[in-house]
């Protein structure tokens, strides 16, 4: 266990206590951990990941209007949020990946589309590739699919957040850094997207959080996008990449990228919008979904 992670967690009674659809959430145990995870609606299931340093709040306003036709399955990823540290080994991509399969079992749950934002797009691409994952079609939301500046600075970015990982001091000065609304709104801003000062409150919230921080430095040290880079080709589970034009994160430019070398894939590019595309336009990007999940023969609830 990574011994900053033992304190200085985020706590449901504390900055949970006015929680986006709290009402839907649960605290399940599976591959190891406590997760905390939220389940509303009716109909098939799509399953949403979040990517790095978010939670669940993430999906607070898209969410809901996906529960109209479907089961929404949408978990706090391993350390973020009010999701336990996990085991060592867990925050790798292969090792989330595995763990997110454990949870659905453990909820006996199947999902038949899936979204993910960022990396959490990764999580499903790699679940899908292990078999771990049979849904009908995955939604890549502005998806971290390939590694960031190339192949050649991949491994120096991973390098650098493996030496801001192992340091003990690196979440604290981070979190004390990033804890306010100010701090937030520049990290949004720099994504290219604008959010309301409600949304900010909540990524602040975690933010102060050291365990929080950790667990998101800790998925940058473990991830490992070369070889899922590698992989992509393989995918036969329809891929639809979700590209937001004003996107300052992950360019529109990867997402051109694994079209041209993935046959199952096809992009739709989204005008105006940032990073945080399904926190600016939820209804347009359930729309989208609603869409791609009908493409896929997946039928929601009457």
């Amino acid at each position: 266990m990574n011994f900053y992670f033992e304190g200085e967690r985020p706590l449901w009674d504390r900055e949970g206590r006015d929680w986006p659809n709290r009402a839907a959430s649960r605290f399940v145990e599976a591959a190891g951990f406590r997760w905390h995870v939220q389940v509303m609606g009716e109909g098939p299931v799509i399953l949403l990941l979040h990517g790095t340093g978010a939670a669940t709040h993430s999906w607070r306003d898209l969410a809901p209007l996906l529960a109209r036709d479907f089961t929404v399955v949408a978990p706090d990823l391993p350390g973020h949020g009010f999701t336990d540290p996990p085991p060592v080994g867990t925050l790798t991509l292969p090792g989330m990946a595995t763990a997110v399969r454990e949870l659905l079992d453990r909820l006996g749950l199947e999902p038949a589309v899936a979204a993910g934002h960022s990396a959490g797009a990764a999580v499903l691409v790699r679940m899908a590739l292990d078999d771990q994952l049979h849904a009908g079609v995955i939604v890549s939301l502005n998806g971290a699919l390939i590694p960031f500046g190339g192949e050649a600075a991949g491994p120096i970015a991973s390098s650098l957040a493996k030496l801001l990982f192992l340091n003990p001091f690196t979440p604290r000065v981070f979190a004390w850094r990033m804890g306010d609304r100010a701090a937030a709104a520049r990290i949004v801003e720099r994504s290219g997207s604008i959010l309301e000062p409600e949304a900010l409150d909540l990524y602040a919230r975690l933010a102060r959080r050291p365990a929080h921080v950790g667990a998101a430095l800790g998925m940058m040290a473990g991830w490992d996008l070369e070889t899922l880079d590698r992989d992509l080709p393989r995918l036969t589970t329809p891929l639809v990449l979700v590209a937001a034009e004003n996107d300052a994160a992950v360019s529109p430019a990867d997402a051109e990228k694994v079209q041209g070398f993935q046959p199952a894939a096809r992009m739709v590019r989204l005008p105006r919008l940032g990073h945080l595309a399904h926190e600016e336009a939820p209804e347009t990007v359930a729309d989208l979904i609603r869409s791609e999940a009908a493409a896929a023969g997946v039928a929601a609830a009457a």
